[in-house]
């Protein structure tokens, strides 16, 4: 057998209570200017006047953009980049969720190399090295700590869309619990879902060989040795904490293998990427204006049972990594548990069962499965092929609520 793998992280990430403490240290390494992107609502805490103190006792100037929206609108990174022109920074900081980290991305990518960010859509179009970027999340789902994906809304499109590339990865990633104290119960829970859906579609996602252009050619090239590893390591610690943590968020434990399980779900899928429960959220999260995570939540069972068939062995790690039970049961009987314990949590969690309960209209799920079905980075990745009829069969069955009809 011939091992095969790749993996794309941060130069150096930092993980624990209290390490945004150490963000003054690495940030002196980069320079002496930093723009500072993060929302109204963090900007105004006590946590974040402290964090900017401690960078200006440490001889770094700051100009902080305090007006994240969610979803990052593409013109708002346009108002920050020309606020940012005179300043001159020498590195991003993005402390804040996922669009804000996403947003730092954007915003060290146009002050680099310019232009729109229409030029850089898709995969592979940024040129080279940009400004270097310090992400510190403050929720603990979106992984964009540790990706290579910036995802934004586009007024003129439907759809959100993304700019992947390995350039747009993080210098370096602090990820401190402490910070995600203060969530509430539902961010948690939302966020928390879609790090294990990363982690679910990373780990079943296709291999695609091993030929040495793949990884030159896609930024998500499917699962592998190292993949899989991190991506087991967010099963198990969501699956043991992300209930407690939605139930108590004061559990210390519980946040930081929370934390710990979206770094690591970041780390697996950033390269391996993510499969049909995304592509789906696509489309029906733009007619729905639901959360991501949210979405991606729940379609995940119904992408699992679609999958089984192929997936089996992986279905039956997964619920290894659970912590079910396996003695006495097949492997296909392990599977069969596994997707009932992701159905059981995300709906102890108050994930939205179904399509039509997100709101999704009736009359919308011919569209939304063309469009999904025509996204084909993730389509590509996911372990058991589609075609129009088997999508449109599969979103049916999540608008309906039934299960057993989404293995179909």
């Amino acid at each position: 057998m011939t091992l095969f793998a790749a993996l794309r992280l941060p130069r150096e990430i930092l993980f624990g209570k209290g390490q945004r403490h150490a963000l003054p240290v690495v940030a002196r390494k980069l320079g002496s200017r930093a723009l500072v992107c993060t929302d109204e609502r963090f900007a105004a805490t006590a946590i974040f006047a402290e964090i900017m103190a401690s960078l200006q006792a440490a001889d770094i100037n700051v100009l902080v953009h305090d007006r994240v929206l969610p979803d990052v609108p593409r013109d708002t990174v346009a108002v920050c980049v020309e606020e940012a022109s005179a300043f001159q920074p020498d590195m991003v900081i993005g402390i804040g969720g996922g669009s804000c980290l996403d947003m730092a991305k954007c915003a060290a990518l146009l002050i680099t190399h310019g232009g729109k960010l229409q030029d850089y859509y898709g995969e592979f179009k940024v040129p080279g090295p940009t400004l270097p970027l310090i992400a510190v999340p403050t929720t603990a789902g979106t992984g964009s700590e540790a990706t290579p994906v910036a995802v934004i809304s586009d007024p003129d499109r439907t759809l959100k869309v993304g700019i992947s590339s390995p350039y747009l990865i993080a210098m370096a990633a602090i990820c401190d619990p402490e910070l995600t104290m203060t969530c509430p119960p539902g961010l948690t829970a939302i966020a928390g879902a879609d790090a294990l859906t990363h982690a679910i579609e990373a780990f079943t996602a296709a291999r695609r060989g091993s030929d040495h252009s793949l990884a030159q050619n896609h930024v998500f090239i499917g699962k592998s040795n190292l993949t899989d590893h991190f991506a087991l390591l967010a099963i198990k610690l969501l699956g043991r904490s992300l209930e407690k943590a939605c139930k108590d968020g004061s559990d210390e434990d519980a946040r930081a293998d929370v934390m710990m399980g979206a770094l690591a779900a970041g780390c697996a899928f950033g390269t391996a990427g993510t499969a049909a429960a995304h592509a789906i959220q696509y489309p029906a999260g733009a007619l729905t204006h639901t959360p991501h995570g949210l979405g991606v939540a729940t379609m995940m069972p119904y992408v699992m049972n679609y999958n089984r068939s192929v997936s089996t062995n992986e279905m039956a790690e997964i619920g290894v990594a659970l912590g079910l039970d396996a003695a006495g049961r097949s492997t296909d009987e392990m599977a069969e548990a596994t997707i009932r314990e992701i159905s059981r949590l995300f709906a102890a969690i108050g994930i939205t069962p179904t399509l039509a309960a997100l709101g999704l209209a009736a009359d919308k799920l011919d569209w939304t499965a063309e469009q999904a079905i025509g996204i084909e980075r993730l389509i590509k990745n996911n372990p058991r092929p589609f075609d129009l009829t088997a999508m449109r069969r599969l979103i049916q069955a999540a608008y309906d609520g039934d299960l057993t009809a989404s293995a179909q």
